[in-house]
């Protein structure tokens, strides 16, 4: 397969402003967004804040100690005839609440820009750029960027180190000779105060007093710079090839050009302590490399010789998406569902998306990937069974929505989620069937065990039936649900049986003995609720097609994303049309979509796979720069992007018991869909 024609046919490029669509550089651990200019020169012109941000860059405000988890006020329920607290309200104490929300929060680590003179000396303004071209090559990383600014050219190159959290950068203008263009480095204050659910929130440039700013050190050619916010500090460094550098700000620098070239090249490099920094010809030579590598190891998809006019469109997403989820969310930490553009939730990660942005990494090939941020369980692996253990469970209980210490917050749904816990369980699973070897198995045997513990501790047998059940309380996937009457969602009870049994096979895989609770549970899981010929969202939940159609229609996850074991094909086939049919698109999210395409794929439904998969619906949009809009402040969206891929790996390779090559397309002639290296769903 020609890879690098499959991919640079997809090439995005702009010729006018999209506010919506920045691009951005990145290698997994830091990402640069930014707009028409090649930097961050305009973002009032942006919908969202256009990031600098990092996997190690985080804040607390006032302090790490300034509350704890016990400061939180619990709300009880109550759990089969005990009675379990969860912090689902602010209550008598707001201050916690909303601080253990809001901290730690993701930083934004500096606004780099230009600053662009008319001849009056005026700084340029955003209607004064034109014959704007801009292009990001996938195959190399680098952004390029050309306008002009009164008729003169300039022409930007941006690229990201692959290994260290350094941008380089690249002008060439004969602005540059005139002394009218500048490059400057400012800095927001770091505090998220707001208490909305969930927003992008414009950046601090007022309260200079909240952090401080320091030229540590100034040579011809190169600075230092130390940033101290509370108990919290990082450190810049630049190295340019001309001029001279002035702290023209409180908390900010410029470069000021000198001489008569046209060329201006500037290295910075961002860290907790002295970060390395490389010359922008090093940056340039390792993104290409890098990306380069990328693209030509793990898989490839084809789609050029189908006769569906929707064929390109899907490509292009498949690509897009590709360089997205490894440039965001193939870190050391589980993303954050905008990844490294700007924060959405307070910059913290949402585990339950974790599938979304990781699982496709195996199936693609790309294992080690994932890799990277399945190591940060197994450290926050304590605080995890601390948290079961508080609620009087066993073993290891994954939260929903964490900073990268891996503490839960407060939340009005996060506490009451359960159907992330299975998820490092199967993401293991995945890289095993990538690399089945005795060093997986040891890697994450502590975290898939402790992880099975809490899951049959917190299945309740029902003595009647003598099923195990799930909840209440709990708030299923789709949560527009009480966390105090939620019973049995169908998805959450597959999953439970299925990752209970990757428990068990784990073990068998050891040699050791399983232990004997989690096959007595897995065979005896409450089957999944039904009425009238379809599934419904939970036990308790009769009106789940008509007051509850909206959100996520997470039920069909239980054949799709999961083998479906105890699921009826021809009740799940009702179900799937059903939705379709009835259900409110315009509150689904991005990854809905390709759930339910897998859903399709397993039913032998490959029309209604692809017809899922490219739905015409707001929140399955994907914008010019590849991302998966969702709404205003929404405009970058991971899981979407995630769950596309994991959907057509599953819908070309297959899954396990998978009938025939392309299972999950027509098989009419309509689809030709050629693919190297893709690895079956389970």
């Amino acid at each position: 397969m020609d890879r690098r024609k499959i991919v640079e046919r997809h090439q995005p490029e702009l010729k006018n402003w999209d506010p919506l669509s920045p691009f951005t550089v990145g290698n997994g651990e830091f990402a640069f967004s930014a707009d028409i200019t090649g930097l961050q020169t305009f973002p009032e012109s942006y919908e969202v804040p256009l990031g600098t941000q990092s996997n190690w860059g985080w804040h607390f405000t006032g302090g790490r100690s300034r509350f704890t988890g016990e400061d939180a006020e619990l709300q009880l329920f109550d759990t089969h005839g005990r009675m379990v607290g969860y912090p689902m309200k602010p209550g008598n104490k707001p201050e916690a609440y909303h601080w253990l929300r809001q901290n730690p929060h993701r930083l934004q680590l500096g606004r780099l820009s230009f600053r662009l003179l008319l001849e009056s000396g005026e700084e340029a303004c955003p209607g004064d750029i034109s014959d704007i071209r801009q292009r990001m090559d996938l195959w190399t990383g680098i952004l390029h960027s050309e306008f002009k600014v009164q008729g003169v050219p300039v022409s930007v190159d941006t690229a990201c180190h692959p290994r260290l959290d350094n941008i380089g950068v690249r002008v060439r203008s004969p602005l540059v000779a005139a002394g009218r263009l500048h490059i400057f480095l400012r800095f927001p204050a770091p505090d998220m105060t707001h208490t909305a659910w969930a927003k992008a929130v414009d950046l601090d440039w007022e309260h200079d007093d909240r952090h401080t700013t320091l030229l540590l050190e100034k040579g011809a050619a190169e600075a230092r710079i130390g940033r101290i916010m509370d108990e919290d500090s990082y450190e810049v460094r630049l190295e340019w090839n001309a001029g001279r550098l002035e702290q023209t700000g409180i908390h900010e620098v410029t470069l000021l050009p000198e001489g008569d070239g046209e060329m201006l090249e500037l290295s910075a490099a961002f860290g907790p302590v002295k970060p390395d920094l490389a010359p922008v010809a090093d940056i340039e030579a390792g993104s290409r490399r890098h990306w380069e590598d990328f693209w030509q190891s793990g898989a490839a998809v084809d789609f050029s010789g189908s006769t569906d006019p929707r064929a390109f469109e899907l490509e292009r997403r498949v690509v897009l998406s590709q360089f997205l989820c490894a440039l965001h969310s193939g870190g050391s930490l589980p993303p954050q569902e905008t990844g490294l553009m700007y924060n959405s939730w307070f910059g913290k990660a949402h585990l339950e998306m974790h599938w979304w942005h990781g699982a496709h990494f195996p199936l693609w090939g790309r294992e080690n990937l994932l890799l990277k941020s399945m190591d940060w369980y197994t450290r926050v692996l304590p605080i995890a069974r601390e948290l079961a253990e508080s609620q009087g469970y066993e073993g290891a209980r994954w939260p929903k929505m964490v900073g990268f210490d891996g503490k839960p917050c407060p939340s009005p749904v996060a506490p009451g989620l359960i159907w992330q816990q299975p998820h490092p369980m199967t993401m293991a699973e995945l890289i095993y069937k990538a690399d089945p070897s005795e060093g997986t198995l040891e890697r994450f045997r502590e975290l898939v065990f402790a992880s099975a513990d809490f899951m049959v501790s917190y299945a309740h047998l029902n003595e009647e039936t003598r099923a195990y059940e799930l909840g209440p309380p709990l708030i299923p996937a789709q949560e527009c649900h009480p966390l105090h009457s939620s019973k049995n969602p169908p998805y959450e009870l597959e999953y439970w049986k299925y990752g209970l049994e990757i428990a068990i096979r784990w073990a068998e895989r050891l040699g050791l003995a399983a232990d004997p609770r989690w096959a007595e549970v897995a065979a005896a899981m409450a089957p999944p609720p039904q009425a009238d010929g379809v599934y419904l969202a939970h036990a308790l939940c009769g009106d789940t097609f008509t007051a509850k159609n909206r959100d996520h229609p997470s039920m069909l996850g239980a054949l799709g994303i999961l083998p479906g074991t105890m699921v009826d094909r021809g009740v799940m086939r009702n179900t799937l049309l059903k939705v379709k049919a009835v259900w409110m698109w315009d509150s689904a999210w991005g990854w809905d979509f390709p759930m339910c395409a897998m859903t399709a794929a397993r039913l032998g439904e490959g029309d209604l796979a692809v017809d899922f998969l490219l739905m015409d619906a707001v929140k399955n949009t994907y914008l010019v720069n590849g991302h998966n809009y969702q709404r205003p402040g929404l405009s970058a969206y991971l899981p979407g992007n995630g769950g596309l891929l994991t959907a057509v790996a599953m819908m070309a390779c297959g899954w396990s018991d998978a009938p025939g090559h392309n299972p999950g397309f027509p098989q009419d002639g309509s689809w030709t869909v050629k693919w190297e290296g893709l690895k079956p769903l389970m």
